[in-house]
């Protein structure tokens, strides 16, 4: 993934190349640059159609006037215009896309297609010794200065991305580092490239392709690059870059090979979200993302002019005039023409500026009833981070019983259901609904359950009471294995702390030790598996950011019902082990497709009478059942509250209200939490990037290819040199070593049912370590001008930049006429 860039607006980037479906960061707060996913699955999961359509009004060309100008709002000026660099955002993902060839491009699955204006065909012809691709080029395809797209190209671009040369300043070379050598095939548009070791993602190479002037050099890639390009070859031109009138002016190509562009001009317009009502009531938008509100705005105006009602009749029914009624206008009309001179100056002053306000709306308003609101699911989805590293979250116990107290479909249905969009939540980390790599994998996590919830914490040691209660002795580490030991060995006893009796230790170590042969069986782990680093319950399990020893399991102990034990030691829970593997065996049953078979691995509450709920060990009593069950929880003196960290901005309030309702139901399993709203410049880089965080809500975009884009994203984290952690772009900084394998399988298989059936194994494994929670897509609302055309909410896909334009308009005899202004 591509450092970290400025935040600004919703989505989180996972890399800054422009193969993306769109180019957002959504932190519903903080934005980065992004590039988007798709994966694939087998059987009827394949065939699924995206969650929501594209809403682009999608028309034919001969449908489509030539001429005019799209004035198209965008968040801010391109910090640069390079997709490699780490400052990438999104604009400069959408000038790419319009200006630079992209080989493959996104259809409405979210899936990979040849783009034939490029490419006449790209495939993989020898696999052994290695695996080589020969892309043949179309002929007529050229950069603007007229010289042939060609093999050059392709070589500058793997040089300058490979990582071998530490002059070039690149976000990332994920892919190129495998490239062992590019070559001329029969002549400059065959080109042949070799891998060094195989790469099942090589379709998300060379796009966007810069020419050899932009590529050859350090200092053309690094400084060159980020203010103008040499050379272009897409429908439209870099005419300018306007820093006084925030404009970035695109023009049709002359030199365009393919169908030609229909609009005469774009012209990228940096406003930001805040000020985007306000522009599109003045006229000078023709296209722009919006907020709810005024998605709403723009609906109450199309409700008025559809009723025949028009701004200033509006204005009076529900704008600034709604609130005078025929009594206080006579009484005002009395005071602004009474005796008293200064009170009429008063009121008429107010009059005025009441009537100027009147006149505003109903001008705004009748602007307003000319655009159109077009609304899909954007390739994007909201998640509940966890930050893992340090404090309670650093119990996996803790983070799932986090995860069980919130009802995702209550929360996508509150964001959704109001804007008439599906509401079902995400199913996978990787990938979304259409996607072929899409799978619902969150059964190796489980669903709402509140009882479930309060059991796992009860499991972790976090009971009522425990805020006050200290430990029976201060010097003992609670949880600690060898102490723990250590003192049963003194005693000769150990104490079970579900019913209080006492028994023989070595009986208490023959227990443990069958519990963990239970876990072993249960995860199918062997002896060679575990040498590899397999997130068995013995042996790493699920990695716990923060560890001293990542491989050793440790077990924290669990109140009695009744009485602390007469040793004044807690004994450890005996199901932690078993609660691990048998978590990981329902991952397993879903990395194997059982489904169902999934949930039978893991006991649910009810159905197994040795156990209360899904992970407390056998004997426990049922937790927490007084009537002040949604008190605070506490452990060892410490009360449990975890810090929510929210944006402020004012483009937020729809993840504040997001955060509101999380807040409601971790309360009701006894979780308090301290929410934290802070700037939204400072949200991402200084708290979720850094991890100063438990809880955060922020967004992260789907891809096509999720073995190479999604594994920095969930990486194990490694310690560095000085003592932190390097954690890419994994900020819940949990991971485990089995989930990078996959990763890596996934991305080095040329099967790709194969790849797609590791992605999915991979994504149990993160739904079963809890580090992020997916809650919804997120809705992407998109203003346009009614006239518009192949344009608005694209959904999974991309827009194709010279079919957009403005539809023929009729003559009064029925007739198409061919122009349009703007």
């Amino acid at each position: 993934m591509s450092q970290i860039g400025a935040p600004r607006g919703r989505t989180c980037s996972r890399s800054p190349r422009s193969r993306t479906l769109r180019s957002v960061a959504t932190l519903t707060s903080a934005v980065l640059a992004v590039t988007v996913l798709a994966g694939c699955s087998s059987g009827d999961e394949a065939d699924e159609a995206p969650a929501a359509a594209q809403d682009n009004a999608p028309a034919a060309r001969d449908k489509v006037a030539d001429g005019g100008t799209l004035r198209w709002a965008v968040d801010a000026l391109p910090s640069t215009l390079n997709s490699f660099q780490a400052d990438a955002d999104g604009t400069t993902s959408r000038i790419a896309g319009a200006v630079l060839p992209s080989l493959y491009t996104l259809d409405a699955r979210g899936r990979p297609q040849r783009n034939a204006d490029y490419l006449e065909s790209a495939q993989v012809v020898e696999t052994e010794p290695k695996q080589v691709v020969l892309y043949k080029l179309n002929q007529q395809a050229v950069w603007s200065d007229g010289r042939e797209i060609g093999a050059p190209d392709f070589v500058a671009q793997w040089r300058a991305l490979s990582g071998r040369d530490t002059a070039y300043w690149t976000a990332r070379n994920s892919g190129y580092e495998r490239i062992e050598k590019i070559e001329r095939g029969k002549n400059d548009l065959e080109v042949r490239v070799t891998f060094a070791k195989p790469y099942s993602d090589w379709k998300s190479l060379f796009t966007p392709l810069y020419p050899k002037q932009v590529m050859g050099a350090p200092n053309t890639f690094n400084d060159g690059a980020r203010t103008t390009l040499k050379a272009t070859a897409g429908p439209f031109l870099l005419k300018a870059i306007d820093r006084k009138s925030s404009t970035v002016t695109l023009t049709r190509n002359p030199r365009w090979w393919g169908q030609p562009a229909k609009l005469d001009s774009v012209v990228l317009t940096a406003v930001p979200r805040a000020d985007r009502a306000a522009a599109l009531a003045a006229g000078t938008l023709d296209l722009a993302e919006i907020d709810r509100s005024t998605a709403e705005r723009i609906a109450l105006a199309l409700r008025d002019a559809r009723a025949g009602r028009n701004g200033a009749q509006a204005a009076l029914a529900h704008g600034p005039g709604s609130s005078i009624t025929p009594s206080k206008a006579l009484k005002s009309w009395a005071l602004a023409n009474g005796s008293d001179e200064e009170k009429a100056a008063e009121v008429q002053a107010a009059r005025t500026k009441n009537q100027q306000a009147i006149a505003v709306y109903a001008s705004a308003q009748d602007t307003l009833a000319k655009y159109v609101v077009r609304k899909s699911l954007e390739p994007a989805y909201t998640q509940l981070s966890l930050n893992g590293e340090s404090g309670p979250l650093a119990d996996e116990r803790v983070r799932r019983a986090v995860a069980r107290a919130i009802n995702r479909q209550e929360l996508a249905e509150s964001v959704l259901k109001p804007l008439g969009l599906p509401a079902k939540p995400p199913g996978s980390h990787l990938a979304l609904a259409g996607q072929a790599a899409y799978a619902d994998s969150s059964d190796a996590l489980g669903s709402q359950d509140t009882e479930e919830a309060r059991a796992l914490l009860a499991d972790a040691g976090w009971v009522p009471g425990g805020a006050v209660r200290k430990p029976a002795d201060a010097g003992t580490k609670a949880g600690s294995e060898a102490e723990r030991k250590a003192a049963e060995k003194a005693t000769g006893k150990t104490a079970d702390k579900a019913t209080g009796t006492k028994e023989d230790a070595t009986k208490e170590e023959a227990a443990k030790e069958g519990a963990q042969k239970e876990g072993a069986k249960a995860e199918g782990a062997t002896d060679a598996n575990k040498k590899e680093g397999s997130d068995t319950a013995s042996d790493e399990g699920l990695y716990i950011v923060g560890d001293d020893k990542p491989g050793e399991r440790r077990t924290v102990p669990a109140p009695a019902a009744g009485a602390e034990s007469a040793t004044g030691i807690l004994a450890p829970a005996p199901a932690a082990a078993r609660q691990s593997a048998a978590l990981l065996a329902r991952a397993e049953a879903l990395d194997t497709g059982t489904g169902s078979g999934a949930r039978a691995a893991l006991p649910v509450s009810g159905t197994d009478k040795g156990v209360a709920g899904a992970y407390a060990p056998r004997g426990t009593a049922a937790p927490v059942t007084a009537p002040d069950a949604a008190r605070a929880l506490g452990k060892d003196g410490k009360a449990l509250s975890l810090r929510f960290v929210l944006p402020s901005g004012p483009g937020s309030e729809s993840l504040r209200a997001v955060g509101d309702r999380i807040v409601r139901m971790l309360d009701a399993v006894g979780i308090r939490t301290e929410v934290t709203k802070v700037s939204d410049e400072s949200f991402f880089k200084d708290h979720v990037a850094s991890g100063d965080y438990d809880l955060a809500l922020y967004s992260w975009p789907a891809s096509a290819f999720p073995a190479t884009d999604a594994r920095p994203i969930f990486a194990k984290p490694e310690p560095a040199s000085d003592g932190s952690l390097l954690v890419e772009q994994n900020y819940s900084r949990v991971g485990t070593d089995r989930i990078d394998q996959l990763f890596d399988q996934a991305a080095g298989t040329l099967d790709e049912e194969e790849a797609r059936e590791l992605v999915r194994q991979a994504d149990a494994r993160i739904w079963a370590a809890a580090g992020s929670i997916p809650l919804y897509q997120r809705p992407q609302l998109v203003a346009a001008k009614a006239d518009l055309v192949n344009a608005g909410a694209w959904g999974l896909a991309g827009p194709r930049y010279q079919d957009i334009g403005f539809k023929k308009a009729e003559t009064s005899k029925g007739a198409e006429r061919n122009s349009r202004t703007p």
